[in-house]
């Protein structure tokens, strides 16, 4: 039964995602085969309601959050990041590919005597979902550790892959030449101008917009100028035949040392959100589950080998590189499954006369079925990982730590950065212990990180900056805003968002310090009261009254919450 409205559609697709997601979750299963079951559920090859029947319209157009989520993860990877990652990405991303698409063909020969279509399926089953995997670490914060950068790496290299893929297409399926429009050194001359652009508008243009944007205070312009940019970035790699993906990635990277850059991610993250959990649910649409069913054996037996196969190569070749045991076992398990891209691969077959009806319908029925069971295979990597072992070789944690980058280093944040704020920071610097610091002057924060302080440009009451800056594992929050009602806003987010977090506050008033101690504050200093106590301890002492009795009697007024000048203050009046 298909439903004929569309508002009937969007309810059916909530209401099953929300459920399916809140069980899953519930049996530690993750939301993400959540996601998945609940499209198999909506999707148009299982009874009941069904959404839509135009899966692969809907599965191309969510595949803007993959575009998105690549764009965020390039917003924080750094170029020195990203070039510490070549000899993965190159050698070890490459290797993977290879190895794997050879021992996937032989096994597909078994089956099927066409070698041509053998390779292709082999090659194009050797890569991994960009998508899940990505998603997964990310919910897990595991895209720092040593096998989260690794897992990058070579996802990085599968996506760079997928030209070549569709190029061999013609010529393993034995229909047609490598191009039939211009040489090959062509392409690729196109394909390097195009990613200098990207980057080169990344990195010069898109900034010096934003900065014009934001000192207008022009959230909504920022905002979409943002998107643009992604979006732009990720049609002008299609154009050229590469992948979206690598596009937004480009010019996240591009954007990665901008002053602007987590205000942007907090300006995304929602909407990556919620297209990468509709791009989830069009997968599980795209089981068709009763053809699969007509023969469940040879399916089964054809998702196990080429999952086990991943396996065992992943894990062999991460030894050979030098990766320890624990990261080697999570990789293989986290990149076993099928990947997005072979739908396009499959389908460009297809659409060629290449693939029947039958192969290519259990190519992605293999490919979704794999996605479908990833978040399993990632507990069993996780278990085997944790019954390995460990070396007392701590070159796996060093490797971590010089990934990191400072907004993950942080241990302080302080919220506003001018006179006050400024000098919080460098006393902080100057004790080592790293900060970050946001400011909603753009000028402001440009000034000083010229002069090399972590300042970004970001709005402290947005709950999606916060999370962007990873609130959760700072230990101390430093409040320095002028603004009453902003202080008190952010106040309250912080400690929502991290309970355990230590709060120190600057107030105008005592009014406004008992708001932010009522807030969650864990102090508050009202800067008339506390420049009036030292005024006063000067005097004392300059009336020779002795300095520990002076700075008994500031800190007696401090810990009776200011009870003494309040009254003081209240007679006065």
């Amino acid at each position: 039964m298909e439903p004929k409205s569309f508002v009937v559609s969007a309810v059916i697709l909530l209401v099953a995602t929300a459920f399916a997601v809140t069980i899953f979750r519930r049996f530690g299963l993750g939301s993400v085969l959540g996601l998945l079951v609940a499209g198999i559920l909506v999707g148009p090859h299982t009874p009941g309601f069904t959404v839509t029947s135009h899966v692969d319209d809907v599965r191309h157009f969510t595949e803007l959050g993959v575009v998105l989520l690549l764009f965020i993860i390039g917003l924080e990877m750094h170029p020195h990041r990203l070039w510490s990652l070549r000899r993965s990405m190159f050698g070890l991303g490459s290797l993977q590919i290879l190895v794997s698409g050879g021992f996937i063909a032989l096994f597909m020969h078994l089956s099927e005597p066409d070698w041509g279509i053998d390779v292709l399926a082999g090659l194009t089953l050797a890569l991994s979902s960009t998508a899940f995997v990505m998603q997964i670490l990310q919910e897990r914060g595991e895209i720092a550790s040593p096998h989260g950068q690794t897992t990058f790496a070579i996802l990085l290299m599968q996506d760079l892959a997928v030209v070549p893929l569709l190029a061999l297409i013609p010529i393993l399926g034995d229909v047609g030449t490598l191009s039939g429009d211009m040489p090959l050194f062509q392409q690729v001359l196109i394909v390097i101008v195009a990613v200098a652009l990207v980057v080169a508008t990344g990195y010069y243009v898109i900034p010096r917009v934003l900065d014009l944007l934001a000192r207008q205070n022009n959230r909504e312009a920022f905002f979409l100028v943002a998107m643009a940019s992604v979006f732009t970035a990720a049609w002008a790699m299609e154009e050229v035949g590469m992948s979206m993906a690598l596009g937004a990635f480009l010019m996240g990277v591009a954007l990665s040392g901008s002053r602007y850059n987590l205000q942007i991610q907090a300006a995304i993250e929602p909407h990556k959100g919620l297209l990468m959990s509709l791009f989830f649910v069009a997968v599980g649409m795209s089981v068709d589950v009763g053809a699969l069913a007509t023969a469940p054996l040879f399916f089964l037996g054809q998702v196990i080998a080429i999952v086990a196969i991943k396996i065992i190569v992943l894990f062999g070749l991460c030894l050979a590189f030098g990766e320890s045991r624990q990261t080697a076992t999570r990789v293989a398990f986290i990149l076993s499954q099928g990947g997005e891209f072979g739908f396009v691969l499959f389908g460009a077959a297809k659409a060629m006369g290449i693939l029947n009806d039958q192969t290519f319908i259990l190519s992605v029925g293999i490919i979704s079925f794999s996605m479908l069971i990833t978040p399993l295979l990632v507990k069993i990597g996780d278990t085997l990982a944790a019954r390995v072992p460990v070396s007392g070789d701590t070159a796996d944690e060093a490797y971590r730590f010089s990934l990191a980058g400072a907004e993950t280093e942080a241990r302080a944040l302080v919220a506003g950065y001018g006179r006050v704020g400024h000098a919080v920071g460098t006393i902080l610097s100057s004790s080592g212990v790293p900060y970050l610091a946001f400011d909603m002057d753009p000028a402001r924060v440009e000034e000083f990180r010229l002069l090399g302080h972590p300042v970004y440009y970001g709005d402290v009451t947005d709950v999606d900056l916060l999370l962007a800056a990873r609130i959760d594992k700072v230990d101390l929050v430093v409040m320095t805003l002028d603004n009453r009602k902003a202080a008190l806003k952010a106040t309250r987010l912080i400690r929502d968002l991290a309970p355990h977090a230590i709060i120190v506050a600057r107030a105008r008033d005592l009014n406004t310090s008992h708001a932010l101690l009522q807030a969650g504050a864990n102090k508050a200093f009202p800067e008339a009261v506390e420049a009036s106590l030292r005024l006063a301890a000067e005097a004392l002492e300059s009336l020779g009254v002795a300095g520990e009795d002076t700075a008994m009697l500031v800190r007696g007024v401090r810990s009776t919450n200011y009870a003494l000048v309040r009254e003081n203050g209240d007679k006065a009046t």
